[in-house]
């Protein structure tokens, strides 16, 4: 009788501790295409509310800020579904297939990016756009740009048309981490660039077509539920891209 008790407190107590644990879906709540600011291309609606992107290039950011918590989460569970009939080279000249999360988006000239990269490599991508003092595109356009390197970063196999694929972004502080399909294939420390950032998570993505679902952090959800605030200016501006 004694044995079979400490048996059920263990169940207990391994339960509680599973429980307790943040897992690769926890406390994350699907985003609707009206909690959405598109500040760049199109994002439609399709049967069933998953979000789709067809253009060259496209750039959302939630219209709800996350407020001045140095924490966020965010994930993007997509299909890839091949190159855009049209295709738009970035700044650098490149011709490159991504798709990717935003993080402390103040507005298109500082955020945080997490980029999954299709073509013509295969690996997740981390950089900060940084530009003290200016909002706009029109006065950073695509200046500030640092490329971040990690301790830890994984290799990744060429992603084909057709397939399915999970991307996750974990902020916490200036330590993130993002994850491709459950695994690690990028953690590291960011620094102190972005301590100032104060804004939403976002995605975007460049010369390929998607169908997407798109999660954030639960309290991120409640705000956009209870009062659906428009982010500020910098946020919510139509601009040809980031």
């Amino acid at each position: 009788m004694f044995e079979r008790a400490l048996a059920v407190l263990a169940i207990v107590i391994c339960s509680t501790g599973a429980f307790g644990q943040k897992g690769p879906g926890a406390a994350l709540e699907q985003i609707d295409r009206d909690d959405l600011c598109v500040t760049n291309g199109v994002v439609s609606t399709l049967p069933g509310g998953r979000l789709a992107v067809e253009a060259a290039s496209s750039r959302a950011v939630l219209r709800a800020s996350s407020g001045q918590t140095p924490d966020q989460v965010a994930e993007i569970r997509f299909r890839y579904l091949g190159s855009s009939q049209t295709t738009k080279p970035l700044a650098s000249g490149e011709l490159r297939r991504q798709i990717g999360l935003k993080l402390r988006a103040e507005d298109t000239c500082n955020l945080i990016y997490a980029m999954w990269h299709i073509e013509p490599d295969s690996r997740i991508a981390v950089s900060i756009k940084h530009n003290a003092g200016m909002h706009t595109h029109e006065q950073c356009r695509a200046g500030g740009y640092r490329n971040i390197n990690a301790p830890r970063q994984l290799d990744l196999p060429a992603i084909r048309p057709g397939e399915a694929h999970t991307l996750r972004a974990e902020l916490r502080g200036n330590d993130l981490t993002v994850t491709a399909d459950g695994k690690v294939a990028w953690q590291g420390t960011l620094g102190n660039d972005t301590s100032s950032f104060i804004g939403p998570t976002g995605f975007r993505t460049d010369n390929a077509r998607f169908e997407f679902d798109y999660y954030t952090d639960r309290s991120t959800k409640t705000r956009l539920q209870t009062q659906r605030a428009q982010p500020g200016p910098g946020h919510c501006a139509m601009s040809e891209g980031d």
